[in-house]
């Protein structure tokens, strides 16, 4: 039988350590954890991965892959409304789909994790030149403001979801920043 491939080995690391995010934290599972979950040995893991963060953003990253892939396909779209309000309120919604894993990720980086912070400080980067394109394109605002606005309005969506906050409601927030924006789009 043939030795797994590095992208087998790797895709099957980032899926168990999705599943057991899914039960856990990220600071109670460990990488022998990851490697029973995923069928390989320790030291295969060890191969690909130095540091438990790397599979965090890895994991992170290969969602983030596909939010990006999906934001481009999404504004490019002729067929849908992809106006001021509505580019907002899908960042927004998007940013916040991934809660859990942005908190772990924010976390970490946090915690001292230098290596992950900086990866997570240049797709931030990466992104919000993403974001700030797509929105000059569509109005006559200041983009670079109002994307950092965005993602960090997502993170604070994060944070108060996390705590549970009962006074705060998402979806009224994001439905009424989207009013504010249609607005500012008019004008």
């Amino acid at each position: 039988m043939a030795a797994p491939r590095k992208d087998d080995v790797k895709a099957a690391v980032l899926n168990a350590a999705q599943v057991l995010l899914e039960t856990g934290t990220w600071g109670d599972i460990s990488l022998a954890d990851i490697a029973k979950e995923s069928g390989v040995s320790k030291g295969t893991l060890y191969y690909h991965y130095k540091a438990k963060g790397e599979i965090l953003f890895d994991l992170a990253d290969r969602y983030l892959s596909e939010q990006w892939d999906d934001f481009v396909r999404w504004t490019e779209n002729k067929e849908k409304d992809t106006s001021l309000q509505r580019l907002a309120k899908y960042v927004v919604e998007r940013d916040i789909a991934s809660a859990g894993l942005r908190m772990h990720l924010l976390c970490e980086a946090q915690a001292g994790d230098e290596v992950l912070r900086e990866k997570l400080v240049r797709r931030y980067g990466e992104f919000q030149r993403l974001i700030s394109g797509k929105i000059a394109e569509r109005a006559h605002v200041s983009a670079d403001f109002l994307t950092w606005l965005l993602l960090l309005v997502s993170d604070g969506i994060i944070v108060q979801e996390a705590i549970q906050n009962g006074a705060f409601d998402a979806q009224a927030f994001i439905a009424q920043g989207a009013q504010y924006l249609a607005r500012l789009g008019e004008g």
